[in-house]
């Protein structure tokens, strides 16, 4: 996978963040393997599994839209946006900035009463379980609506000075490329050659 450069400290954070959400899935396999295993090996079926999976399940899309903007990679109408000249693609990231904090604000301030009530009165699933996924999940939708909002922001700002040149590199090329490096193939050297810049071969 190609990722996006790291720009700032906002992207920093965002990404480490990122490495331990991307770890979520794989235990949400696991424990829905065990499920399986328990329910129809040994009949002898959990009560907690179920829901722990939607809990887990809301979490990782949550968090996986923020490693979206962080990336760069959420919803844009490319075939539009790669033809305008820079000042006008500068436009359309602000008025999109403009909106998607515009969208947390107000998704922050229609939730947050809601949301503070799951998480004072602790809130439960209302199963033989009863996790308190509500409790939690509430509260974290308004707390990483924040940071895509923040995250949003810091992206204007730093790719503000970014060139003309796509910023999307073909991933089959660029898994060449790296595998051009890991052997020691540099291209053409100075002279244009085409010989190895490693010393010892020279």
């Amino acid at each position: 996978m190609i990722e996006h450069e790291r720009k700032g400290i906002v992207d920093a954070i965002t990404w480490r963040f990122s490495r331990v959400a991307m770890l979520m899935p794989a235990v949400l396999v696991v424990i829905m393997m065990y499920e399986v295993f328990m329910r129809y090996v040994l009949e002898r079926p959990t009560v907690w599994v179920t829901e722990m999976s939607l809990w887990m399940g809301g979490w990782i899309y949550l968090t996986a839209g923020l490693y979206s903007m962080q990336q760069r990679s959420h919803i844009r109408i490319t075939l539009l946006y790669d033809v305008v000249p820079r000042w006008l693609k500068r436009l359309f990231n602000i008025i999109s900035v403009l909106l998607i904090v515009l969208w947390a604000i107000a998704t922050v301030w229609g939730g947050f009463n809601e949301a503070w009530d799951a998480l004072i009165n602790w809130e439960r699933f209302g199963t033989a379980w009863d996790p308190p996924i509500p409790a939690t999940t509430q509260p974290l939708i308004l707390v990483v609506m924040v940071i895509v909002a923040i995250q949003a922001v810091s992206n204007l700002f730093t790719d503000w000075n970014d060139d003309d040149r796509p910023q999307a590199v073909d991933e089959f090329q660029a898994e060449i490329e790296e595998l051009k490096r890991a052997q020691g193939v540099d291209g053409m050297d100075v002279d244009g050659t085409g010989v190895n810049n490693r010393p010892e071969e020279r």
